[in-house]
């Protein structure tokens, strides 16, 4: 198969750029590529908002983007946060006029949100799942344009680069390309090829890795995964957010339901289990300071307390402004036995997103020709050590539409895919499988599963040690080595090829921290408890 633009994810990022890519080429093809359904992305599980610059009287670009630059603790390019706070402001506007619906006030203005590390009320939300609104437009309007397929059920295995046409291909290849993707139909369970002049990787993140994290079970870190192996630029794989806030309930693993900062934001306070406000002792921003500090001071409390959560209260807050606000997390609660009128929310932090990611430039070019990434699967410079809340989405967006504006004159060379006078689409080999079974022990796959979340939970979570690190990269060495004797072996199936990611994955944030020899934003470092004088980024 062969298309002109392969989007490989269709959460916000996606989503934005196959729509303009519609758009303005009508006569050629947009393929979509999701996993799951074309709804189950992270954007979807969005709680807080969509951070913005709507209200120019109190608020200004200026203050915005001081405030992400303070967030990220000194690792920010400031230019990009310039072009994203700057050119946000229309990507939001083009997202309503895509029929997305936010909350707005009995006169008419918008509903705005304060969240923490915020100077200002600036975050645009639909009561409290946002993304999942933003992602029901971005489908309605991707519907409309009969130059989009989304393709279902199809997981992108690998991406096909020089390697597949037999040359060798190292970190210092120059010029190395992306032709398209080998992909596992699971409609037919065959691996295809996809052949396309332009491909954009918008995959997500990568929280899966931990045990306990607010990103659905697809969030397993393919598209990061995929770059490495195909010898592109990571950055920054060591800072990962935890979002302080999770719904704790014994025993769940997996995906952890979102308390979104919003409840602080509306004057939630976190008391540990003696009922006392904490957080005044870590800082003088309170429950409002940045998520890095607010999620140590928690696993601090959690440490010192013998316990396994802390409290949010909001029982001051009006129950019916709270279920206004907050329908969804009130129904949640409620379903579990706690009513937020009385009684305090349990909550304890958990892996929420991946600050670094695959290296772009502020077109979100790859260091492969032809190949972009937008969303969380990239790192463009704007998080730093630390994401300012709601600034994702809003990265996602105004990525998704630098990308396409490169792609879109790159689209318009006459040349086939991979240049030259007849390009590649012949020379790209079909997937051989001879010689491989199908896997006779699923629980070699689920095991090894549970030891890599046991051990980057354990290891590599809030605060981290050498000795944790070096820990943490000897079993995953191990790991490795297992996983892919078994790929070698056995039939492609997407448990498979997750569980491998997710080791690549892993192995990428525990190199970055052993790398960092400082504590910075998100990677705290007991052993070099102090930031460097040397600002730098982790680039492997």
């Amino acid at each position: 198969m062969q298309t002109d633009f392969l989007v490989i994810g269709s959460g916000i990022a996606g989503l934005t750029f196959a729509l303009k890519a519609a758009q303005r080429f009508p006569d050629k093809k947009v393929l979509v590529i999701t996993k799951t359904q074309a709804d189950e992305t992270n954007t979807k599980y969005a709680q807080g908002g969509i951070a913005g610059v709507i209200d120019f009287e109190k608020d200004s670009f200026d203050k915005h983007i001081e405030d992400t630059l303070i967030a990220g603790d000194g690792l920010c390019n400031k230019q990009v946060v310039e072009i994203v706070v700057k050119e946000g402001v229309d990507r939001i506007q083009e997202l309503i006029e895509w029929g997305a619906r936010f909350d707005k006030e009995s006169d008419g203005d918008y509903k705005l949100g304060k969240e923490g590390g915020h100077s200002e009320f600036r975050i645009l939300h639909h009561k409290d799942i946002t993304g999942k609104e933003m992602e029901r437009a971005l489908l309605e309007a991707a519907q409309s344009y009969a130059n989009i397929e989304i393709v279902k059920h199809c997981f992108v295995v690998d991406l096909l680069t020089q390697h597949h046409l037999g040359y060798l291909v190292t970190k210092s290849t120059p010029h190395i390309e992306c032709y398209g993707v080998y992909v596992l139909n699971r409609e037919n369970n065959k691996i295809e090829k996809i052949l396309s002049k332009i491909t954009v990787l918008a995959s997500g993140g990568n929280g899966q890795v931990y045990r306990s994290t607010t990103n659905p079970n697809i969030a397993t870190g393919d598209g990061i995964a995929m770059v490495y192996r195909a010898k592109g630029r990571i950055e920054n794989m060591e800072f990962i957010q935890f979002h302080p806030t999770a719904l704790y309930e014994p025993g769940v693993r997996g995906q952890s339901f979102l308390i979104s900062e919003a409840v602080r934001g509306d004057g939630g306070i976190l008391r540990n289990k003696n009922g006392e406000a904490f957080m005044e002792r870590y800082d003088p921003r309170k429950d409002l300071a940045p998520r890095d500090i607010v999620a140590r001071a928690i696993d601090s409390e959690m440490k010192i307390t013998g316990t396994e959560h802390v409290y949010l209260d909001v029982t001051h807050i009006p129950t019916d402004k709270f279920i206004e606000h907050f329908p969804n997390i009130y129904e949640k609660c409620r379903s579990i036995g706690i009513d937020v009128a009385t009684q305090y929310i349990p909550v304890a932090p958990a892996a929420h997103y991946s600050c670094g990611g695959i290296k772009t430039d502020e077109w979100g070019r790859t260091s492969i020709k032809h190949l972009y990434a937008a969303g969380e699967c990239a790192s463009t410079g704007l998080h730093g050590a630390n994401r300012l809340a709601s600034n994702s989405l809003l990265e996602a967006m105004v990525f998704a539409h630098r990308c396409f504006i490169d792609a879109a004159e790159k689209i318009k060379s006459p040349s086939p895919i991979g240049g030259g006078s007849e390009g590649v689409a012949e020379l790209v080999p079909d997937w051989k499988a001879t010689g491989t079974t199908q896997p006779k022990e699923m629980i070699l796959i689920t095991q090894s599963l549970k030891e890599l979340q046991q051990v980057m939970s354990d290891y590599v979570g809030i605060v981290r040690t050498n000795i944790r690190l070096e820990r943490a990269a000897k079993r995953l060495d191990l790991l490795w080595e297992e996983t892919e004797a078994l790929y070698q072996t056995t039939a492609v199936s997407p448990q498979l090829c997750e569980l491998r990611n997710m080791i690549t994955v892993g192995y990428l944030i525990v190199k970055c921290a052993q790398f960092r020899k400082e504590s910075r934003g998100l990677h705290f470092n007991t052993d070099y408890p102090y930031k460097s004088t040397l600002v730098q980024n982790i680039v492997l």
